[in-house]
């Protein structure tokens, strides 16, 4: 066990000095922080990168006894508690990768009170062995990580997470807090009824994450697309692209090295052996892509990812927001790059009528699926369109998000559009898009004379726009509600009432010009310095702290981020004590690394 930090009579403001290195608390940390000191309950929303984590340790570390921190994700409490460990804190994990002695050192150090913070799976709490354990504990309070888990509405439901409402019954008097970045009005009051927090105070924080800039564009060559995307603005950054298939992630991963990038898969199907590989290469190494499925991801601590790409279109905008959230966690530029086309809203809408669930589940993911296409869609602002779904709001437009750095173009489609209906209307709301163009540009397929398509009114009648263009009418059409994917009948697109005003002249629809994803106008540096010698000393620093993290085995950001080595080349620090003042630098990393980052700042410097 790492030697003990005598933090209990401590005020949370003098640990977050000492121990993490930071001057003041970001608002809401510290009323939460508060709330938690005094013996109250919370629920914190709180975005990716904004400080969560310590909201429960500060005051697991000033109040009496041992935090205990519920995560669903074993592969990460590893690195979690190594992360800890760096600072000094006494910490450790419970959970099915320790042999049986391991657990019950731990156990012991529990029992004994030389413990600060206890990391525990939920499926391993709720046994009579870990309630037994607690009993006999003394305990600071208990933090209920990635609680939207509890959900059943939402994304990434564990049914583990059911059982917590037995931390309120068993422990009454002690402090809970239940975390998450990301969660709908409806699933928060989920996690409030779930988790039995109708008397704690919420907080709330805003939910944007301005550093990253979103795109969205219409997919006509994924794959090259991607690739160019990587080459022109991330061609050795960290990031993450996301595919709905297994099949296409282990595709995509090997496309990716055979052009020359560190790419791996991950997804449900390979071993956990190979996941855990995988997934720690990501967290420790430079400039690793993994290609996955949202089976990767949740609560992924890497805080220099600076891009996430989706291949397919996300489920619902609270899959959205929760992935690319993974990007910028350190505050610097990151990239949110997404490319969609309609063979992906046939492809899940298939995949929600397959499903298990009930019919009221059914049209709540259909609602979900809706709300995200409107925002692949808007013409506007597409921050405030994704704030505004979280009930957050932005006053101005963002300007850093491609509508905002781009306006969109729009054209007057209202011919168009009757067309289109007309045509699924007059060939009997029986087939796809494909056959649907052929119809209305007059295509002589066998398929066209088989069904005697070519005695319609429609038939030709729209050899005006070519077939991309017609698609993108199709999409958007449906995007808005105007026309629906018919399962039932393999894809074929039918009408929906809402399209009677346009079809009888009563509307009038504008469209968006589809576009070629445009990269950034300029490349993003890496880090904002002001000059190419800081930009050199900031690749010597970090080679230093990738020196200090293979020594240690450890990811190189639980040495240092990447947002303090930048304040490092801005400041220059020549001695211990401007070292100290460096923000993120507490006590046991002053005095672990302090001497050999002024050693590598000396030497440059003279070099």
């Amino acid at each position: 066990m790492t030697a003990a930090i005598e933090t209990v009579q401590h005020s949370p403001q003098s640990i977050l000095e000492t121990v993490f290195g930071f001057d003041q608390f970001r608002p809401p940390q510290d009323a939460i922080i508060d709330t938690l000191m005094a013996g109250g309950d919370a629920l914190v929303l709180m975005p990716t990168g904004g400080g969560k984590s310590l909201c429960y340790q500060i005051p697991a570390l000033a109040r009496e006894g041992c935090g205990v921190v519920i995560s669903p994700l074993i592969a990460l409490m590893q690195d979690q508690v190594n992360a800890l460990k760096l600072l000094g804190v006494r910490t450790a994990f419970l959970n099915s990768t320790l042999d049986f002695s391991e657990a019950q050192e731990i156990e012991q150090a529990l029992r004994s009170g030389n413990l600060d913070l206890l990391y525990i799976a939920p499926e391993r709490l709720t046994q009579a062995r870990s309630i037994e354990l607690l009993k006999a504990s003394k305990i600071a309070l208990f933090a209920i990580d990635e609680a939207h888990c509890v959900s059943q509405w939402g994304h990434d439901f564990r049914a583990d997470y059911l059982q917590l409402t037995l931390l309120h019954e068993l422990f009454p008097d002690i402090p809970r807090v239940a975390l998450t970045a990301t969660a709908d009005a409806r699933t928060r009051q989920e996690i409030v009824s779930r988790l039995q927090l109708d008397q704690a105070s919420q907080f709330i924080a805003g939910f944007d994450r301005p550093n990253i800039r979103y795109r969205i564009g219409l997919k006509n060559n994924g794959k090259q697309q991607l690739l160019k995307f990587l080459k022109e603005e991330h061609p050795h950054d960290a990031g993450i692209v996301y595919c709905l298939s297994r099949r296409k992630t282990e595709e995509v991963a090997q496309w990716l090295r055979d052009q020359g990038f560190t790419a791996m898969a991950y997804h449900a199907g390979l071993s956990a052996e190979i996941r855990a590989s995988n997934q720690a290469r990501f967290l420790r190494e430079e400039g690793i892509i993994i290609v996955a499925t949202i089976a990767f991801g949740m609560g992924i601590d890497k805080p220099d990812v600076r891009f996430v790409a989706h291949l397919d279109l996300p489920k619902t905008v609270e899959s959205y927001y929760q992935e690319t959230g993974r990007a910028g966690r350190d505050g610097l530029p990151a990239d949110a790059w997404l490319v969609y086309g309609l063979q992906d809203v046939i492809k899940l809408r298939q995949m929600m009528e397959g499903s298990q669930g009930n019919e009221e589940h059914k049209r709540a993911e259909q609602h979900r699926l809706n709300a995200m296409l409107g925002l692949c869609e808007i013409t506007s602002c597409r921050r405030q369109a994704l704030l505004a779904y979280f009930g957050d709001e932005l006053e101005k437009p963002c300007g850093n998000c491609d509508t905002c750095l781009q306006a969109p173009e729009t054209w007057d489609a209202t011919e168009a559009a009757r067309k289109a209906l007309s045509a699924a209307w007059r060939t009997g709301q029986r087939f796809g898009v494909n056959h649907l163009i052929d119809v209305l540009r007059g295509s002589n397929s066998d398929k066209i004379f088989q069904f005697e398509h070519q005695n319609l009114p429609v038939y030709g009648i729209g050899d005006e726009l070519d077939n991309n263009q017609w698609r993108s009418v199709f999409r958007q059409l449906v995007a808005r509600g105007y026309m629906s994917v018919d399962m039932e009948r393999y894809g074929a697109l039918r009408l929906e009432e809402k399209c009677r005003p346009l079809l009888r002249g009563e509307q009038a629809i504008e469209l968006r010009k589809d576009i070629k994803l445009k990269s950034a106008k300029a490349k993003k540096p890496k880090v904002e310095l002001a000059s190419d010698a800081d930009v050199d000393l900031f690749e010597a620093l970090r080679a230093c702290r990738k020196q200090f993290a293979d020594e240690l085995n450890v990811p190189p950001y639980m040495i240092f981020h990447d947002s303090t080595l930048q304040e490092m080349c801005i400041s220059k620090p020549r001695n211990m004590e401007e070292f100290a003042e460096i923000s993120g630098v507490g006590e046991q990393k002053l005095e672990k690394y302090g001497p050999g980052f002024l050693e590598a700042i000396t030497r440059f410097q003279s070099a």
